[in-house]
């Protein structure tokens, strides 16, 4: 490891200033971890993994990332493209059986992985407001395979023409999901775990079930409104699928940037595909490229990041290229991976 500069001191001490003001704030649960390059500027942990055993967060702790797995499955695809098994313009209704009554004929890999294809979500951000409305006519202890997700969306009307405009959408990526378990012929999960997880080193991450939790497994927490709190388990689907819910360690998830970056998991030619802004978000200076949300400033690209939200969950981590800093922030709690994010960030940028 190399040894800090006086910036680099200096960058950690101003980090470690705003996170202690934001934890004393917002009672921040979960763990973080900031690296410039090798370097670790900030590894730290607040709150409980186990509020009822009073076991403490950890950099060993698995956390949920919701929605932050998406680029897992965006990888998978480009892998998939990479060996020849699939390709970006091939149509949905070419790479799988099931039918799809509403869809638009013309949708392809690329609509599903930059939520453009215009299908219906089986949540949809615009209409819903609580993810847990899902589970009330569909149990979700019955949702534990991507075919189960299915009856959710696929006979829903599309909501947007193929291609018409970004609109984030978690029904795509289940496809997706579904696609690379045809083209590889293996489950998905066993897929990202012996193709991504193993390559990039993340020897603590998985989809794992939450009636089959192995140790150092945060659990999630749901705050009420009269001040207790409960788990997240009967508020998800029992296991996470391509469009989110893997469990990472903070280190992991720095392993996977520096495994994508330097073209591990993927030729370059393929990560730069991946890395590309696509399509316009709708935020000011916002991108979404496959599965990553690209930021551009005047020097040109800013940051690719990942975010995800469950109840219980919140996640941010992002990669820096003109800095090569790494963030990773895991809650478990439905709030508060923004705040410390924004307060990292808001250091580093300037």
């Amino acid at each position: 490891m190399k040894k800090q500069s006086n910036g680099g001191i200096l960058l950690k001490s101003n980090i470690l200033n705003r996170i202690a003001s934001i934890q004393e704030e917002f009672n921040f649960s979960g763990s973080v971890l900031v690296k410039e390059d090798n370097n670790i500027l900030i590894e730290l942990s607040h709150g409980f993994a186990n509020r009822s055993e009073q076991i403490l967060n950890s950099t060993q702790t698995k956390f949920g990332i919701a929605s932050g797995c998406k680029l897992f499955t965006a990888i998978a695809i480009c892998q998939l493209v990479e060996t020849g098994e699939l390709s970006f313009d091939a149509k949905l209704e070419d790479c799988l059986d099931e039918l799809f009554p509403y869809f638009d004929k013309e949708i392809t890999i690329h609509h599903l992985l930059t939520h453009t294809s215009g299908i219906p979500d089986y949540f949809d951000e615009e209409v819903m407001q609580d993810f847990e409305e899902l589970w009330v006519k569909k149990p979700m202890y019955l949702i534990r395979t991507l075919e189960d997700f299915l009856p959710l969306f696929q006979d829903k009307p599309m909501k947007l023409k193929a291609g018409e405009r970004f609109h984030y959408n978690n029904a795509g990526y289940i496809l997706l999901g579904l696609i690379v378990e045809r083209a590889s012929k293996l489950e998905f999960s066993k897929y990202i775990e012996e193709n991504i997880f193993k390559k990039a080193q993340m020897y603590n991450s998985g989809y794992f079930e939450f009636d089959s939790l192995p140790k150092h497994t945060a659990l999630g927490y749901i705050a009420l409104p009269n001040g207790k709190w409960k788990t997240n388990i009967y508020s998800l689907p029992v296991k996470g699928g391509s469009d989110g819910g893997a469990f990472v360690t903070v280190n992991d998830m720095s392993n996977l940037w520096d495994s994508l970056i330097h073209n591990q998991l993927l030729d370059e030619k393929h990560t730069k595909m991946l890395l590309t802004p696509h399509v316009r978000t709708g935020e000011q200076n916002g991108f979404y490229g496959y599965g990553v949300w690209i930021d551009k400033n005047e020097d040109g690209i800013f940051k690719f990041h990942i975010m995800g939200y469950d109840p219980g969950v919140s996640f941010h981590s992002a990669f820096y290229p003109k800095t090569s800093i790494k963030t990773v922030v895991c809650s478990n709690k439905s709030q508060g991976a923004f705040d410390i994010m924004s307060e990292i960030e808001e250091v580093i940028s300037h």
